[in-house]
């Protein structure tokens, strides 16, 4: 029974121990917030990033920004997918940028 105690405490902590993500949120606090969505077109030789900044204060939008870049293309590549009947294909896409955002 004295090697079951420890086992059984081991157990509920890590039952206990939920990883809950704090920083995904389904609407900005509109009392004072600013809300940014950035988002890549891709064009025939070139991709759009579009950066659009919304300023919240005080339950009001007081301000948009829109920024509008052009960026080189990153080309193609093959990706496997599966068609609206669930056959495997292959195709050649467009490929995506990656996006690291760091907040001050």
């Amino acid at each position: 029974m004295k090697k079951l105690l420890p086992i059984i405490l081991l157990a509920l902590m890590f039952a206990s121990c939920k990883e809950k993500n704090e920083d995904v949120v389904s609407e900005p606090n509109k009392d004072g917030s600013i809300e940014t969505v950035v988002s890549v077109k891709h064009e025939k030789d070139f991709d759009i990033l579009t950066t659009t900044h919304k300023i919240w204060v005080k339950n009001q939008l007081d301000k948009t920004l829109i920024k509008v870049d052009t960026l080189k293309s990153l080309g193609t590549t093959l990706a496997k997918g599966e068609d609206q009947d669930g056959n495997a294909q292959t195709a050649m896409v467009r490929k995506d940028y990656e996006f690291y955002i760091t907040v001050k």
